[in-house]
């Protein structure tokens, strides 16, 4: 379905975080400043898809005005380094003003996702893929209990949730009317929570939000839940599973959770997740982010693609591994390196990119692999 099994992507966040001020971290970053040298890092890595963004924010001036030329400098981008993007058109990012809760809202993301596929269109060739709006249970769950990002509605978790649902069915509607045949990446987090070994109290709670609460977006877009949205499998199309070290955890009083240690027998592997996933829905998946964290990354790949070849093996349509962020980003909410990405950024001033070595050398190790896996001479073991 996509060019490699090996993809990778680049944070593109453009949410108002709770002091007020806007962030962009593809500025942030300085991924607009450094395209040209990101992409041919990814393309030396033998890796051929992205995941892209559209900052929605940046482009839509209101009134059906559009400002296309941060999207044109990274199409030409990817033309000149033979790239097939998803492009992400909502990164938990609104424009100024824009209440996800009104019909002005769908309105108004509707016509931008319809006037951006027109764009995309006109320049690049088919297949194309899209993430309307990304993460949409956790968007729901940070800009309502969490009150870390816009909209700030406490108290209103399952009605964002199922506005951001209305928006996103919408949206594929609109890119549908310009590309008929476009394909649908719908991403969020799977997560194991689990309860302390003193508290059984909570342990359905635990299991709920896990394996329940976790999978409500993708149900909706399928059309099993809230159908009067409109949503069905070819809504949903591709499964994007978000899986890192700390979307297993123990959870405590209130918000509190306790990552789970890499040894900790109540971890699920990988694999687990994408067979749950694939029997539940039957679309193709991707595993839509993944990485380790500090000095874990090589062995976090390791890992995850021994699970999701075995996966393969079991029968899941398993069409590919993103690899994300390919370059670091500081975390939300201290502003410290977050420690996931393929290269690392020396400091935010100049953005200098050094590759974490061992995470590099891994990949290299996994493409070799997958290159024997295509000529049906599978040599990881």
């Amino acid at each position: 379905m996509f060019p490699t099994f090996l993809l990778t992507g680049f944070e593109c966040s453009t949410f108002v975080w709770r002091d007020g001020w806007r962030k962009d971290y593809v500025a942030l970053t300085r991924h607009d400043h450094y395209l040209t040298e990101d992409y041919a890092r990814v393309v030396a890595l033998g890796i051929g898809g992205v995941r892209e963004a559209v900052r929605w924010p940046l482009v839509d001036r209101g009134g059906g005005r559009y400002d296309w030329s941060t999207v044109d400098r990274v199409l030409d981008a990817l033309a000149a380094h033979g790239l097939t993007p998803i492009w992400d058109l909502c990164h938990y990012g609104l424009p100024d003003g824009c209440d996800p809760f009104s019909e002005a809202c769908v309105e108004r993301f509707a016509a931008y996702c319809r006037a951006l596929a027109e764009r995309v269109v006109a320049r690049t060739a088919a297949p194309r893929f899209f993430t309307p709006v990304n993460e949409i249970s956790f968007f729901a769950g940070a800009g309502t209990g969490k009150g870390w990002i816009y909209p700030f509605a406490k108290g209103r978790y399952g009605e964002l949730k199922r506005a951001l649902c209305r928006m996103d069915i919408e949206g594929v509607r609109a890119i549908r009317e310009v590309d008929p045949a476009a394909r649908m990446v719908h991403v969020d987090p799977a997560v194991n929570e689990v309860a302390p070994a003193d508290r059984p109290d909570v342990a359905k709670l635990a299991h709920d939000r896990s394996w329940a609460v976790a999978y409500e977006a993708w149900d909706a877009l399928c059309g099993r839940r809230w159908p009067e949205l409109g949503g069905a499998p070819e809504v949903l199309d591709i499964v994007g599973v978000n899986l890192y070290h700390h979307n297993q955890a123990e959870i405590g009083e209130g918000e509190a959770r306790r990552i789970l240690e890499p040894d900790d027998g109540r971890r699920k592997p990988a694999g687990e997740f994408l067979r749950f996933v694939w029997e539940r829905y039957g679309r193709p998946v991707l595993l839509a982010e993944t990485s380790g964290f500090m000095n874990r990354r090589a062995a976090w790949l390791d890992d995850v693609m021994r699970e999701s070849l075995a996966a393969i093996d079991d029968g899941v349509d398993l069409q590919g591994v993103c690899l994300y962020p390919f370059v670091d980003v500081p975390e939300w909410e201290t502003g410290l390196w977050s420690r996931l990405g393929l290269y690392e950024l020396v400091d935010l001033e100049s953005a200098v990119r050094v590759p974490c070595t061992e995470y590099v050398e891994a990949v290299r190790r996994w493409q070799a692999v997958l290159r024997d896996e295509r000529r049906g001479t599978r040599t990881e073991d």
